[in-house]
């Protein structure tokens, strides 16, 4: 007896093939009205927790350290990072752009735990990294009571 694979929708692959190719075909400021929605602007964090402090963590490559502003409003913590791209230059024409700079704006929430007057930030390789220290404990101080 002889196996034989059976495909119920032949055709898939080829329908696939031919919509991925009208979509990829599109003029590019379609693709940027897409990126518009919302991702676009979108920059990946980490964040980690060590005993004494956490670490934020934003990848930016091709920014400069003066395209950041980090600012803390009460407890809300904002990053923000602005790519100056006006000093193009003008003998240049583009044949092909496949990658531009965004900007891009992050706020977080930060416990009342944080040393904000120690928050201390960052930038190399790439990566932004700030720290933002934990406050130190109060522990609560033990006494034995003497029962009379």
């Amino acid at each position: 007896m002889t196996q034989v694979k059976f495909n119920s929708r032949p055709f898939d692959k080829t329908v696939d093939g031919i919509f991925d190719e009208i979509i990829n075909g599109l003029p590019v400021f379609f693709n940027e009205g897409l990126d518009k929605l919302g991702t676009r602007n979108f920059v990946p964090v980490n964040i980690q927790e060590s005993n004494d402090a956490y670490r934020v963590e934003i990848i930016a490559p091709g920014f400069e350290k003066s395209d950041f502003k980090v600012s803390l409003e009460g407890n809300l913590l904002t990053i923000t990072g602005e790519k100056n791209t006006a000093n193009k230059q003008e003998n240049l024409k583009t044949i092909r752009k496949e990658f531009s700079f965004r900007n891009f704006k992050r706020s977080f929430t930060i416990d009342e735990k944080i040393e904000a007057t120690h928050i201390e930030a960052s930038y190399v390789n790439g990566v932004l990294v700030l720290n933002l220290p934990k406050k130190a404990e109060v522990k609560a101080t033990s006494k034995e009571i003497v029962i009379n």
